[in-house]
């Protein structure tokens, strides 16, 4: 019986383990999609409790603890931070075979050294043993667990109307520090300002917007300029990357006639027709994208998440707690007349797509090659299992897939798109699956591994875990 989680964890074959040891383990961290607080990293937060860094704000973990009986007052209630760790250490020998249960053991063992398995045996012990750590440890804050983990960049995710203070300061800050702190760069999400199913809380963003653009915004063509301003102002703080999150791509057709009389309409508080809606949105997610290609951007869009099931738990708890599950669109000719109708205009930016449901694998991996245009390697890229598929199973199927029908040699690897700064070992999790998968092919005769080959697969691994990534961001 092999030791769970021992150095050689998910690597079945030498050869695995040789490129794994030697070529994954050391490359640094490009993180160029989190959620991540800005204000943490700035202020470089020492958390009170383990509870806080770890379960602060962590759905994951809360859906698992619901459907294990846990009451919510232990998840996101008023329990003190021992009794809901208490109640998360009870749910955590139940979610064996789940990725928690990698994730817990994993993040325990490379951040505080802890290889004990938790359950409520050990759970008062781990508990003392972490916040000792996090209260006394000079190197256990925000920034010190960033510089543990040997993260380089980290993208925020960041509306158009924030006025990214604390990246700013924690620039200067860091200026005078070296290669030492990791870098903090803002990335564009602008899906509030395509929010049209709501007249009330769009108008309410279309004033926020005005106010931080200092733009009186009465027509669409304001609330463009609006836009365009804060796009140059978050170009100016270093913002390279935007990211759209969609249950579907939009690709209507529409006037701009049609688009200013449908702002007008929604902006005085009327409810849009479903065609209007999507004529809107169509229209924004071809200006935003015009902006990202005009700037020199790469896009991101995840999609196929369907939000907020739970009406009831959301007027209680809000968006982003647990109730959201995969969705299940039919996308594939929306995202291509999106896509070509950039490309044949050449606005068509270096793009990545994320899917959420696995059965759209095979059509996101053949969607790519459709708007490769050779002016970049990997111009179009299918983006790392995310969110319920960046487990083991999901890195695979995508890696696979992507094997089978691109290029996997030319892949930007692995990102944490998580809110936790002890998420890091998720990217170690994805190089030990990607050392493991070419090793298994290398040692069953499906792949050479001599000569020019041989280095060839090697430079792959560093390529995927780290250099592909800082090349295609200009990181």
């Amino acid at each position: 019986m092999k030791t769970f989680m021992d150095r050689d964890f998910l690597l079945q074959t030498d050869t695995a383990r040789e490129l794994y040891h030697r070529h994954a383990a050391s490359q640094p961290i490009i993180d160029y999609h989190c959620h991540l607080d800005p204000a943490m990293v700035d202020e470089d937060h020492r958390f009170r409790s383990i509870t806080e860094l770890w379960l602060g704000g962590d759905h994951y973990k809360w859906r698992a603890m619901r459907t294990n009986g846990v009451p919510e007052r232990l998840i996101t209630g008023d329990a003190s931070d021992w009794e809901k760790f208490e109640a998360w250490a009870a749910t955590v020998p139940y979610t064996l075979r789940n990725p928690l249960y990698h994730w817990t053991h994993l993040e325990l063992k490379t951040a505080f050294g802890i290889n004990d398995c938790l359950s409520p045996q050990t759970a008062r012990s781990i508990y003392d043993r972490c916040n000792d750590r996090l209260q006394n440890d000079p190197a256990f804050t925000a920034r010190g667990l960033m510089r543990h983990y040997h993260v380089e960049v980290v993208c925020t995710t960041d509306d158009p109307v924030d006025d990214l203070h604390h990246h700013r300061a924690y620039k200067e800050q860091t200026k005078s520090s070296g290669n030492d702190s990791p870098r903090m760069l803002p990335a564009w999400r602008p899906d509030k300002a395509m929010a049209v199913e709501s007249p009330e809380a769009f108008r309410k963003y279309v004033n926020r917007l005005a106010e931080a653009a200092d733009i009186d915004i009465r027509t669409f063509g304001d609330f463009t300029d609006a836009l365009q301003r804060r796009h140059d102002f978050f170009h100016a703080e270093g913002c390279r990357l935007s990211d759209h999150g969609l249950e579907e791509f939009y690709a209507a057709p529409y006037t701009d006639t049609e688009i200013d009389v449908i702002f007008n309409k929604v902006y005085d508080g009327d409810e849009l027709s479903a065609t209007e809606i999507r004529k809107f949105k169509s229209a924004m997610l071809y200006f935003f994208a015009v902006q990202d290609a005009e700037a020199g951007w790469v896009q991101q869009y995840h999609y196929g998440a369907l939000r907020n099931n739970n009406s009831r738990m959301m007027q209680q708890l809000g968006p982003d707690t647990g109730f959201d599950s995969i969705g299940q669109w039919q996308t594939a000719r929306e995202l291509s007349r999106f896509l070509d109708l950039l490309d044949s205009e050449e606005r068509l930016a270096k793009t990545i797509l994320y899917n959420l449901n696995p059965s759209d694998n095979e059509m996101i991996a053949t969607m790519l090659g459709n708007f490769q245009d050779g002016s970049v390697a990997g111009k179009i890229q299918w983006g790392s299992g995310w969110w319920f598929l960046d487990q083991k199973d999901g890195m695979e199927r995508q890696m696979n897939a992507l094997s089978l029908l691109g290029l996997l040699s030319r892949f930007v690897g692995m990102l944490t798109d998580s809110r936790s700064f002890l998420s890091y070992p998720r990217h170690e999790y994805f190089r030990r699956t990607l050392c493991n998968l070419l090793g298994n092919d290398i040692e069953q005769g499906l792949m050479p591994f001599t000569g020019y080959e041989e280095q060839r697969v090697r430079q792959m691994v560093e390529d995927i875990c780290y250099n592909n990534a800082k090349c295609y961001f200009g990181m």
